[in-house]
């Protein structure tokens, strides 16, 4: 019963079960960061390069970060970094695509 009630102290607010956890932690902030690159880039026709490559990675590094991640927050940021890059990837895709205008 003592052991319920103690609690672990941890660096991070993604620690939910004591432990570190460097690579999930890096993962989610790339993750996060890429979509909101993304995203934001994704709302003017010009940065479709930008909005589309950051959209991918985006996608790939949560894609990837959802495979190993640990507690339930990690896995609550992933998603809203992946959502925000999958917007950003096929609104970038709509405008101009991964190579628009560079190739061709």
């Amino acid at each position: 019963m003592a052991q319920a009630m103690r609690r672990h102290s941890s660096t991070s607010l993604l620690e939910t079960d004591g432990k570190p956890h460097p690579r999930q932690d890096t993962l989610v902030a790339v993750t996060v960061l890429l979509g909101v690159v993304a995203f934001v880039s994704a709302m003017f026709h010009d940065l479709h390069l930008l909005s589309s490559w950051a959209g991918l990675v985006g996608i790939l590094t949560g894609a990837y970060g959802q495979f190993i991640s640990v507690t339930t927050r990690e896995r609550t940021l992933l998603i809203i970094g992946l959502g925000a890059s999958a917007v950003g990837f096929y609104l970038g895709m709509a405008h101009g695509g991964l190579f628009g205008g560079v190739l061709g």
